[in-house]
């Protein structure tokens, strides 16, 4: 684990320092551990740069924050001036990671090679009624004296992303450094994010997924967001009758082997797996 000294941000990098640079954003509540297959099946060619987000992760307690998705975005183009190869990368982005890309793309674009845009919520849905207050209120209930609790945070580790047990000590270390305040910046910042103006003007690759099963509100925003960047795709993950919405949110997790085929064919600009179905 390493601090990139300009921005604060702690991260993890693996691979060949010298070759195409490859970055990961990972998920609300989460940190850079849950890319631990894509590093795997990265880093023999890549040179794979993993940060954890501002007000997340090993960041929660240092002064990273406030989070929001674009101050996030500003830290993260600076991390991949300070760290990748020629200060560019391919960056791929897991829900509140891939709304963090999507602000990259408006501001940044210059910093990005390839985009891979997974679940990004870009329109209101039901959470977005939820206050700074309620969440806060959410947190003191129902986080706050279940810390020690092993059954409650596998419940919710289960309940809420779909990791398997082998996640757990990880999950648990980033449910108990999560604070109420970084618990408010974070979803307050992910409800209100809507579509950035000026998305017409960026030209970088950029992939667009969600799962099948997902909300209404989020296979729109796929739509929306593939068809106001011009190079763009848009796609659609099945993972069969008996996956949960959850386990294809965070496919990256629940069917690496495709989330990894996806990315490489994405970012090598090969044909995508069969597995991703036309966005109609």
């Amino acid at each position: 684990m390493s601090i990139d000294p300009g921005t604060n941000l702690y991260f993890e990098s693996s691979g060949p320092s010298g070759g195409n640079s490859i970055v990961f954003l990972h998920g609300g509540g989460l940190a850079g551990w849950m890319w631990r297959e894509q590093v795997k099946a990265f880093q023999g060619e890549y040179y794979v740069l993993v940060p954890d987000l501002p007000e997340q992760g090993h960041n929660t307690n240092n002064n990273s924050g406030p989070y929001t998705t674009e101050s996030a975005a500003n830290k993260i183009a600076a991390f991949i001036n300070n760290q990748a190869h020629g200060g560019k990368a391919h960056v791929v982005g897991l829900s509140e990671g891939a709304q963090v890309l999507v602000a990259l793309l408006s501001k940044h674009a210059e910093v990005l090679d390839h985009a891979v845009v997974s679940s990004a919520i870009l329109r209101p849905m039901w959470a977005t009624k939820l206050s700074g207050s309620m969440v806060g209120w959410s947190y003191r209930w129902f986080m706050a004296p279940f810390k020690n609790s092993d059954w409650w945070i596998r419940l919710n580790m289960k309940g809420q992303t779909g990791l398997s047990e082998e996640y757990f000590s990880d999950f648990k270390e980033s449910f108990q450094t999560t604070t109420e305040a970084s618990l408010v910046h974070m979803m307050e910042s992910a409800m209100a994010y809507r579509m950035p103006a000026g998305m017409e003007k960026v030209n970088v690759p950029t992939l667009v997924v969600c799962g099948k099963k997902e909300y209404k509100e989020m296979k729109e925003s796929v739509r929306d967001l593939a068809a106001a960047l011009p190079n763009s795709r848009a796609a659609l993950i099945s993972l069969g009758k008996g996956a949960s919405l959850a386990k294809e949110h965070g496919w990256a997790f629940t069917a690496p082997m495709l989330f990894n085929a996806a990315v490489k064919a994405w970012i090598e600009d090969q044909p995508l797996p069969t597995e991703l179905l036309s966005f109609s």
